[in-house]
């Protein structure tokens, strides 16, 4: 690969020496050419335009002398930056969305940056309990807590607290985007073996590309290096420096894998340290359309000299829709003509789409952009920011929010849901709910696609069942906004009976009295912890008014050892009603809850098996509690002898 990139430089030499003007083929001196506005020059068009093409063939001539003996000390450089990573995580299932799957061990890499940060994939730490790193040639492990992730730049920041790990570290530093052909090496952990991997390989092509992970499309660099599992999150190095990070590689195809170049890396890293969280990437919120054929350029007054896209559908939520409208021909981005195809120049006789100059903007910040509307001119400044769709892409580190009323489960309709269906979930998946979680946009901010997703079958909601995955539209005659919406009309009901409207002009009517009784009996037979999510708990005054604790009206004070809590638990779930006791146990960063019965598991792990809630230990009286501030969580009514045990204590 390297012998091939020095043939390739020593023929654009003797091109350069014996034929100066076959650089500039294709190209007319003197008429101007339009660069992109980051370019800086007080000369012509012109002449910046061939300048800047020598300036990069020059830039590549002396990067492609980049001998094995370089290529070498930058693989030793990396022996001491690039870090495995052992991650367990546990994610949740969205059609029982009151219980997580079981936990699985992945592991992945990454690279220590300035700041004694580690970097690494977001899909490395996807959904974690636990992150353990451990540097090449040592047998220690040490514990690592992930400080900011970002799911659609498939990118994750993680810290280590033990000083131990940070001797003899390395800091990579970032480089550039490499040209086409250059060489890198890509350093990780892949399977295969338990001991650091070095692969070679040249830069294919630099476009943006579908992240997976993240369902985005971002400027991503295709080499022809093997990028294997376990390769996630290993740097690819070049001179010295980082020229990506590896992160997919495509399916049915030999040696081609990507990288996510410097710029990306940039905006995640600035973003998370300017708010101390990920900000994500903006978007003008807009759906455009080619200008490629010209009876379309005609019937809009585009003159010959014009070129742009074809605005078709505006997101309500971005700020796009204050200025601009439908059937408006975007002309320019920030002083960068757009293609008729909707690229934009980049680099050395490189196009891209003119989205990678909307991601690189920062939240909040302002972008110039020239439109045609109705054969005129028009300049606008629209305010760019991420947007969030009307149906989630995707739900990692987040529990789901469910409501449950009579044995109707009531979600928010999410890509994560239909991906429950299986690989083929475009197929399999409720043909109306996929068309609607692809194509619909959100009309106010905070808008949920709600929808009835299965019927607990009791004698309440006997011939329901088969209103399963239909969206919800009212209740009592009220269109809901989400599901939070929708829980507290169900829970401030005044009427005695209770009407919902799904789609399909169904109807659901149930006697409200009768169905809150069988909300506790429908919950007891499926042992199902809680009747609604964390989220919609803590907003609500009345958290389970079925409870047993509330309808005695009794608050208790009990220790964690009482209730046989045990750190590193995996439950995670609010029980209908209530207790209080002192804050003694640990929360990890994901929002768990301690257990309150520990089975041993195949992995030595222990999880919740059943929501008994009985202590793991014998009662006894304790000293009393040191002053915290109370933590509650919930108990059911299935543990109704153990709470009166706790009252007959107190």
């Amino acid at each position: 690969m390297l012998s091939c990139s020095v043939r390739t430089l020593r023929r654009l030499r003797f091109c350069c020496n014996n034929s100066p003007f076959l650089l500039a083929k294709g190209y007319c001196f003197n008429r101007p050419k339009a660069v992109p506005s980051f370019c800086k020059t007080d000369s012509k068009f012109s002449r910046f335009y061939v300048g800047e093409r020598q300036s990069s063939l020059r830039q590549w001539q002396k990067r492609s002398l980049y001998t094995e003996a370089d290529a070498y000390s930058a693989i030793e450089l990396a022996l001491d930056s690039v870090v495995k990573i052992f991650t367990v995580s546990s994610s949740p299932n969205y059609l029982l969305p009151w219980q997580n799957k079981s936990q699985r061990e992945t592991m992945g890499s990454g690279f220590v940056i300035p700041g004694k940060k580690i970097l690494t994939n977001a899909h490395v730490v996807a959904d974690h309990t636990f992150v353990l790193v451990r540097k090449h040639g040592s047998p220690t492990k040490y514990r690592a807590q992930v400080q900011a992730v970002g799911h659609e730049c498939d990118l994750a920041i993680l810290v280590v607290e033990s000083s131990e790990f940070w001797e003899g570290m390395n800091f990579l530093e970032l480089g550039d985007i490499p040209f086409l052909q250059e060489a890198v090496a890509v350093v990780g952990y892949p399977q295969g073996g338990d001991n650091i991997s070095v692969t070679k390989g040249v830069v294919s092509r630099v476009e943006p590309t579908q992240y997976v992970h993240g369902a985005t499309q971002l400027m991503a660099i295709q080499i022809d290096a093997a990028i294997n599992p376990g390769n996630s999150g290993g740097p690819a190095i070049m001179e010295n420096k980082v020229a990506g990070v590896a992160f997919q590689n495509l399916s049915g195809a030999e040696n081609i894998g990507y990288i996510i170049p410097v710029p990306v890396i940039k905006h995640f890293i600035a973003g998370v340290e300017e708010s101390g969280k990920y900000v994500g990437f903006c978007s003008m919120g807009l759906s455009c359309q080619p200008t490629e054929n010209v009876q379309l350029r005609n019937h809009f007054k585009m003159q010959p000299h014009m070129t742009g896209v074809l605005v078709s559908k505006i997101n309500p939520l971005s700020d796009a829709r204050r200025v601009l409208k439908k059937d408006d021909i975007i002309l320019e981005f920030d002083g960068v003509p757009i293609a008729n195809d909707g690229t934009v120049p980049f680099r050395n006789r490189e196009r891209i789409t003119f989205d990678h100059l909307v991601s690189m903007k920062k939240p909040n910040e302002t972008a110039l952009v020239k439109v045609l509307r109705n054969g005129e001119e028009h300049a606008f400044t629209v305010t760019l920011r991420p947007l969030q769709p009307l149906v989630p892409v995707h739900q990692f580190d987040k529990l789901p929010s469910y409501y449950i009323f009579a044995g109707l489960v009531f979600v928010p309709l999410t890509q994560p849901y239909l991906h429950e269906y299986g690989e083929e979930w475009y197929n399999t998946s409720p043909r109306r709910l996929c068309e609607r979680a692809l194509r619909e946009l959100p009309k106010k901010a905070g808008e949920q696609l709600v929808i009835l997703s299965q019927v607990l079958m009791d004698d309440i909601n006997a011939g329901y069942e088969r209103l399963a995955e239909l969206q919800v539209k009212k209740v009592n005659g009220i269109e809901i906004e989400n599901l939070k919406h929708l829980c507290q009309l169900v829970e401030n009901c005044s009427t005695e009976s209770l009407r919902i409207d799904l789609d399909d002009d169904r109807v659901v009517a149930l006697n409200y009295k009768s169905a809150r009784i069988a909300t506790s009996r429908i919950l007891e037979r499926h042992r199902i912890p809680s009747r609604m999510s964390v989220d919609l708990a803590n907003g609500s005054s009345e958290v389970c008014s079925t409870g047993p604790v509330l309808r005695m009206g009794r608050i208790l004070e009990l220790s964690s050892h009482q209730l046989g809590s045990s750190k590193g638990s995996n439950y995670n779930r609010f029980i209908p009603g209530t207790l209080h006791y002192p804050r003694s146990f640990e929360i990890d960063e994901r929002g768990h809850w301690p257990s309150f019965s520990s089975h041993a598991s195949k992995s030595g792990s222990s999880h919740l098996r059943s929501p008994s809630c009985r202590p793991t230990s014998p009662l006894k009286p304790l000293p009393p509690p040191s002053i915290v501030a109370p933590v509650t969580i919930q108990v059911t009514s299935m543990s109704w002898k153990f709470v009166e045990e706790m009252i007959s204590m107190s």
